[in-house]
C-alpha cells in the first residue's frame, strides 16, 4: 500500500541566499492534517578527483552549523540555469585547482530526505591537471591529498563524518580496486 501526503496548503518563512524554509500543511493518509517543514535547495555537485597515483583529493573547512572542521570532498551549490557537470567542473577548479580531463557522472543522492530537497550530483575527476585554486570570498579550505586506504580507515574511525564524502571514499574504494 502507497501513503502518500496530499499538500492543503505551502506557506514561505525564510528566502535566503542558500536555501529556502517552508511550511506545508498536508493531508495524511488517514485524512488527518499535519504540518511538514521543508527547507528548499537548489542542489550541489561532489566531486571525487582521483590523482594518477590513485590518491584523492580533499578539501578541509570549518563547518559552523556542526562547529568543527569537516575533511571534505570538494563540492558545491548548483547555480541558477547551471547543469550538474558546469558546477562540478567550476568547483573542483575553485576549491581545489585541478581540472580533470575526464568527469564521469556516478549518481544522485538526497542529503536529508525527511526535510529537504537538497540532491547532490557525484562525479569522479581523473586524468587530473594541477592548477591555482580560487575559493569564493569567504571561503577559507585547505586541500589534503590521502591514500585511499588511510581514507577507509578515517572512516571507520570516526574522523571521516560528512556523507556525501563517506559515499565518494566508497565509490572510490571500488574504482582503484578494479584499476589495480
Amino acid at each position: 500500500m502507497i501513503f502518500e501526503e496530499k499538500t492543503m496548503k505551502s506557506d514561505k518563512l525564510y528566502e535566503g541566499k542558500l536555501l529556502n524554509l517552508r511550511v506545508d500543511t498536508v493531508e495524511i493518509p488517514d485524512k488527518k492534517y499535519s504540518k511538514r517543514e521543508i527547507v528548499e535547495h537548489p542542489g550541489g555537485v561532489a566531486i571525487i578527483p582521483i590523482t594518477n597515483d590513485n590518491s584523492i583529493i580533499l578539501v578541509k573547512q570549518y563547518r559552523k552549523a556542526i562547529e568543527r572542521f569537516l575533511l571534505e570532498i570538494p563540492a558545491g551549490k548548483l547555480e541558477i540555469n547551471e547543469e550538474p557537470r558546469e558546477t562540478a567542473i567550476r568547483e573542483l577548479k575553485e576549491e581545489t585547482g585541478f581540472e580533470a580531463k575526464k568527469l564521469e557522472y556516478l549518481l544522485e543522492f538526497y542529503t536529508s530526505p525527511g526535510f529537504s530537497n537538497e540532491k547532490i550530483y557525484l562525479f569522479l575527476a581523473t586524468d587530473l591537471i594541477e592548477g591555482e585554486s580560487n575559493p569564493d570570498v569567504g571561503e577559507f579550505i585547505d586541500i589534503e591529498e590521502h591514500s585511499i586506504d588511510d581514507l577507509v580507515k578515517m572512516v571507520e574511525r570516526g574522523e571521516i563524518v560528512d556523507s556525501k564524502t563517506i559515499i565518494g571514499i566508497n565509490f572510490a574504494k571500488k574504482y582503484i580496486d578494479k584499476k589495480q
